[in-house]
């Protein structure tokens, strides 16, 4: 699968500027974070806290949010001849041949795993990986240069065992493992993430209440995340959603009655547009998605994104751009880099 365009943008990002811990252990909450607001039709970038997202938006308007909870994905492992491995999950729900994809990553004492090069890793098909508590992962075919099919032979249920067994997954500039309760939302309530989705981490129940308080409207899609790679910055590939029936209706009143609707993450701009016809009109929808967004393609149906930081050759940046238009994409970043906004 390859995206159709290239997806970077001419901004160099420090490596100080990435968050290394969450924002409780900065000495803050997480709703006190910063915010960026920049408009399509012109105007000046604002600068702003994250607990002002209320009168940032309008009454009438829809915030759609992911409702999926992210699982203790990472396992640690051991090869056949005793090399020690990390096994990311990427898929929580087997495919329709009970497979699951999994990544393999090396073992880095007292640092996150590392990322296997194609050429480096030791995936091969029938690989055999012993886990935790009697368990048992064996690849079958690759996916991609770094995910894997694999068959999981497993004690029990696999929500119930990644809680028992797992860790959240941790890349390299994190500064060390956090509980996995820092990588789930106030909106999270379907197990199934493998990664967080992140944009609507700095929500709190106050922010919540106070958006209802401003009439702004609510209301949740499911879509799990497959496992990223920040090395290679592949184009996304198939994940699982839903779009409740009744979220579908309220998008569809919102927008008749010229209110936004506004995504919470790229995840929610995947899952409304994968369920969305010709037309804008989204409809109930449960399944797996391979929709990738880009500029050509455009939005049908999402107005407005709240979304987190990505690295400048990630190709999520394709849907950015689908959404906001590059000028104004590169605008922000821009701004984001010079005021030193982490990401």
């Amino acid at each position: 699968m390859t995206a159709a365009a290239d997806p970077g943008i001419d901004v160099a990002v420090p490596p100080g500027l990435s968050a290394r811990a969450p924002a409780e252990a900065r000495g803050t909450t997480r709703d006190d974070v910063r915010m960026l607001v920049g408009r399509r039709s012109g105007g000046a970038l604002e600068h702003r806290r994250f607990t002002e997202l209320p009168e940032v938006l309008r009454p009438g308007d829809l915030l759609v949010v992911n409702n999926s909870a992210t699982l203790p994905a990472a396992l640690a492992g051991t090869l056949t001849d005793g090399t020690p491995v990390t096994l990311h999950l990427s898929s929580a729900q087997p495919d329709r041949l009970g497979a699951y994809l999994v990544e393999l990553r090396r073992v880095v004492p007292g640092a996150a795993p590392a990322y296997y090069p194609p050429d480096e890793s030791p995936a091969r098909p029938g690989l055999r990986v012993a886990l935790p508590g009697g368990a048992r992962a064996e690849l079958t075919e690759p996916f991609t240069a770094r995910l894997w099919h694999a068959r999981l032979d497993l004690p029990g249920p696999l929500v119930a065992y990644l809680e028992h067994h797992g860790k959240a997954i941790r890349y390299g500039y994190v500064d060390r493992d956090w509980p996995i309760e820092a990588y789930r939302t106030v909106f999270a309530t379907v197990p199934g993430s493998s990664e967080m989705p992140s944009a609507a981490r700095p929500f709190s129940a106050a922010v919540v209440a106070r958006l209802a308080g401003c009439g702004v409207l609510v209301a949740p899609v499911t879509l799990h995340t497959g496992v990223a790679s920040p090395e290679a910055h592949e184009p996304p590939y198939a994940e699982r959603f839903g779009v409740p029936a009744a979220t579908a209706r309220l998008v569809g009143h919102v927008r008749a009655g010229g209110g936004r609707v506004i995504a919470v993450g790229t995840t929610v701009v995947r899952a409304l547009e994968s369920a969305a016809g010709a037309d804008g009109t989204v409809h109930p929808a449960d399944g797996w998605t391979e929709l990738v967004i880009t500029p050509e393609r455009g939005v049908r149906v999402v107005d407005g994104l709240l979304t987190g930081w990505h690295e400048p050759r990630a190709s999520h940046l394709l849907m950015l751009a689908a959404v906001a238009g590059r000028p104004l994409l590169e605008r922000c970043y821009t701004a984001a880099v010079q005021h030193r906004y982490l990401d």
